[in-house]
Parts: structure tokens; C-alpha cells; sequence
């Protein structure tokens, strides 16, 4: 029961590292440091550094204030593309010890896969949608949301990864309907 619990607590981090990549980073360092919440195994353990904390609150931040400002938000987004998907492959291998019981490359090709495919669909779908919608109007309080859903599914992968779990079953199977009813569409 340990494994999985620590399996929806890594797909939760990747996932939220897919909205924001320092968020769910941070947050595995601030507890891994300052609680018992978590316990990071070696290289992992790098994360919980006084200096990495300093250095990934400053690039929080800059990525925060990059995706509110119209027009730097898109050139962010492009960065991002290596950079969310690298974090939610961290977030996973360094995740309540999922790299001791999951081979380290499945657990970094796991992390890479889910972060990459929140981050394509918020850059690729999402964001040009509210763009087109609202005339760009939408994208502060979109990044906004989109932060907090980050924080609130980091804490949540870590204090209660069965409600994560639960999350991502459910999406998954609304996913899966999703595409069942538009081949069905498509076909008729």
C-alpha cells in the first residue's frame, strides 16, 4: 500500500510541475528540510539545501512574474517546455522515496511524460484558447489558478496522495470518455 501511495504522491508532483515548475521542487525541499514529512534519498536529498531552497524561491518567483506579464508569458512557456517536464521527472525520482522501490529511469521517464503532457496541454490548448477567448485578458487570472492548483496538488500529493490517486483516476477516465464520444462523433 506504501508503494502506491508513494506512486499517486510522484504522478501528483510530476503533474503539478507540469503548471509550475519550481512549485512542487520547492515545496519537496521545504518539507524534506524543515519536517518529517519527507525523506529524500541521496542525490535527491540536494533539494532540501539551504541554497537550492534560496535558488528555486528565486526562480519560483521569476517564473511567477514571467507568466502574468502579456507577451513574456508565451516566451516563458517556450522555455518551459524543457524545464517543466525535466522538474516533474525530479519531483518524481525525489518523491517519498519512490527511487528506491521504482527503477530511477522508469520513475525519470514517468515524471518527464506526466509533467510534459500538463505542460503541452496548458501551453498548446488552454492558454491560446483563453488568449483567443478573452483578447489576453484571461492568461493573469489563468496563471494565477494555475499556480494554486500547483501548490494545492503538491500539498495534497504529499499529505494525502490517495486523494491525488483518486484525482487522477477520475480524469483519466474523463479522458478516456472524451475521446471514446468524439471517435464516435467522427465516425457518425
Amino acid at each position: 500500500m506504501e508503494l502506491l501511495l508513494n506512486i499517486f504522491s510522484a504522478f501528483g508532483l510530476s503533474a503539478s510541475a507540469g503548471l509550475n515548475a519550481y512549485i512542487p521542487l520547492f515545496i519537496v525541499g521545504l518539507l524534506a528540510h524543515y519536517t518529517d514529512l519527507i525523506h529524500l534519498q541521496k542525490p535527491w536529498d540536494t533539494l532540501a539545501n539551504p541554497w537550492i531552497l534560496i535558488l528555486l524561491g528565486i526562480l519560483l518567483i521569476i517564473e511567477m512574474l514571467a507568466d502574468k506579464v502579456p507577451a513574456v508569458n508565451h516566451i516563458n512557456d517556450l522555455i518551459q517546455t524543457i524545464v517543466r517536464p525535466a522538474a516533474g521527472a525530479i519531483a518524481f525520482a525525489a518523491s517519498a522515496n519512490v527511487i528506491t522501490d521504482v527503477h530511477p529511469v522508469l520513475a525519470l521517464a514517468c515524471g518527464l511524460l506526466v509533467a510534459g503532457s500538463v505542460h503541452a496541454a496548458k501551453a498548446l490548448a488552454v492558454r491560446p484558447a483563453v488568449t483567443a477567448t478573452t483578447g489576453g485578458a484571461g492568461n493573469v487570472p489563468v496563471s494565477i489558478l494555475e499556480d494554486i492548483v500547483s501548490m494545492v496538488v503538491s500539498f495534497l500529493s504529499i499529505l494525502l496522495p490517495i486523494i491525488v490517486g483518486t484525482l487522477l483516476i477520475v480524469v483519466l477516465a474523463l479522458v478516456i470518455w472524451w475521446l471514446w464520444r468524439r471517435m464516435n462523433r467522427e465516425t457518425a
